[in-house]
């Protein structure tokens, strides 16, 4: 008995080192940007020698996979498979929007040095692929037979695009989501009501950064 408890004391120990380096890397990718974040400062900001954090992620790329898991188990995205739902197709883009804004708002640093040193190193995946689930699920249901539609949604669903309409032109997130429901509405040869309550955007449990 004696042995279980001090292997499952050692297990606990190890499991809390191991996010204490997960939680330190987040935040200087979130502070400093992946590639400006070396392996000693993460080392540091957790507390651990070098050798720990070695032993727990034996390589960069490791520690990199495991700050994805970490961030979208415990800041889950929005869940699209809801908003897909959604039969009206203003209310579906419009709820579709307010979601993903809502999260890009609540992680605006992160996702922005994430997807700047993307081409740096092996990070943002996750992110664009969040780009591509919103895009789905705003035509979803939706048979266009021209492309603008389709790039319509891709440019709203755009980290960029939103950051350029809220942080550049100033417009509340309410009012980015009214510009680009009209826009993505209009490729499609419709019109958009202005907004109404609506069913509101689950989140879910998802990985990849």
């Amino acid at each position: 008995m004696r042995r279980r408890y001090t292997l499952r004391v050692r297990a606990e120990r190890e499991a809390a080192t191991r996010r204490r380096i997960v939680e330190a890397a987040v935040e200087l990718h979130r502070t400093r940007g992946p590639a400006e974040t070396t392996l000693s400062a993460v080392a540091d900001l957790a507390g651990v020698t070098r050798h720990t954090l070695y032993r727990h992620f034996p390589t960069e790329a490791v520690l990199l996979q495991a700050c994805r898991e970490h961030l979208f188990a415990t800041q889950p995205p929005p869940d699209f498979a809801v908003v897909a739902e959604i039969e009206d197709l203003p209310s579906r883009v419009r709820h579709g929007l307010t979601a993903l804004y809502r999260y890009y708002a609540a992680h605006a640093q992160l996702i922005g040095h994430v997807l700047r040193d993307a081409d740096r190193v092996p990070v943002g995946e996750g992110f664009r692929r969040l780009r591509v689930d919103a895009t789905a699920a705003l035509l979803a249901g939706e048979a266009p037979a021209r492309r603008e539609p389709a790039a319509a949604a891709l440019l709203a669903a755009d980290f960029a695009v939103w950051r350029a309409l809220t942080e550049g032109a100033g417009l509340s997130l309410e009012e980015a989501v009214e510009l680009m429901v009209g826009f993505v509405v209009a490729t499609l040869g419709a019109t958009a009501p202005r907004a109404t309550s609506g069913p509101p955007v689950r989140c879910r449990r998802s990985a990849g950064r």
